[in-house]
């Protein structure tokens, strides 16, 4: 098992355009792959209308998936990017390959980030202040013209320190996680040593982890303003609840393979061992 390697910062750059390269190469396979994602949550978020406790069972379910999902697009990744197809099958292939525990283990870091942060909260502005808070909030929502005397006294100073700390917390969180998938996927690393090469990958190349985040926001908003825009086409001929879904399935079809696709690379280059640590290719070509 090699080193983690020290990269320049423009690998970051060099992460997101790999994974635009596979979502080029293949938009069809990779893209079923996100819309079948996409099915997913909004039959989820569609079960609260029908009722609560199967929302958040439904909900629950789709946290746990959540990880073996995420290690079948890392999978179909690495298969288009070796001149292979992605199919919808390829879903399922951490748990067809006995991976299933290692995979699971990955929600471990957002559990601990999650209570770490409930903690922070209570810490930072105390349990009377969140009653407080609660009580204002929940009166202003029967007010036409909200009073600003209910919102005087409240510890909104320390509610933003707080927020700024669950990000600090949140991408730290995701440091453990982010090279992690494709560790397990493709090497015989356990879950525990797959997280702290991850971290230890993360942290040794933080220009180029800076980068590919700060780059895939753009990214991400760019894209998003363009899906918009076709649920607007959609929302004028089908109704609103055809472009509330239309946007879903479209932002998932594009995001879900782009950021596992950019995950593939980053752990090619910082982790993979021997021919696979190549420099994220180019791809040009279009196939299913």
């Amino acid at each position: 098992m090699t080193d983690v390697r020290k990269l320049p910062a423009s690998a970051g750059a060099e992460w997101l355009l790999g994974g635009f390269g596979l979502l080029r190469k293949a938009p069809l396979g990779l893209g079923l792959l996100g819309v079948i994602y996409g099915l997913i949550a909004v039959l989820v978020a569609r079960s609260a209308e029908q009722d609560m406790n199967l929302f958040l069972l439904a909900e629950l379910a789709l946290v746990l998936i959540g990880p073996l999902l995420l290690g079948g697009f890392v999978y179909a990744a690495r298969s288009v990017d070796q001149g292979g197809r992605a199919e919808p099958g390829q879903l399922l292939q951490g748990v067809r390959s006995g991976r299933s525990a290692r995979l699971l283990a990955m929600l471990l870091p957002q559990v601990v980030a999650l209570v770490v942060c409930i903690v922070l909260l209570f810490l930072l502005v105390g349990g009377s202040e969140l009653l407080q808070l609660a009580q204002a909030m929940e009166r202003m929502q029967g007010q036409a013209a909200p009073d600003p005397a209910l919102m005087a006294g409240l510890p909104f100073g320390r509610l933003a320190l707080w927020l700024l700390l669950v990000f600090v917390v949140g991408i730290l969180a995701s440091f453990f996680t982010f090279v992690a998938v494709p560790e397990v996927m493709f090497t015989d690393s356990g879950a525990l040593d797959a997280m702290r090469r991850s971290f230890r990958a993360c942290m040794r190349n933080l220009a180029a982890v800076a980068v590919f985040l700060v780059l895939m926001a753009i990214a991400v908003i760019a894209l998003y303003i363009a899906i918009l825009i076709v649920g607007v086409a959609v929302k004028l001929v089908a109704g609103a609840t055809a472009m509330q879904v239309a946007v879903q399935l479209l932002a998932m079809a594009v995001f879900m393979p782009l950021v596992t696709g950019a995950m593939y690379f980053a752990w090619k280059q910082m982790l993979a061992d021997g021919d696979a640590a190549t420099a994220a290719p180019s791809a040009t070509g279009f196939e299913a």
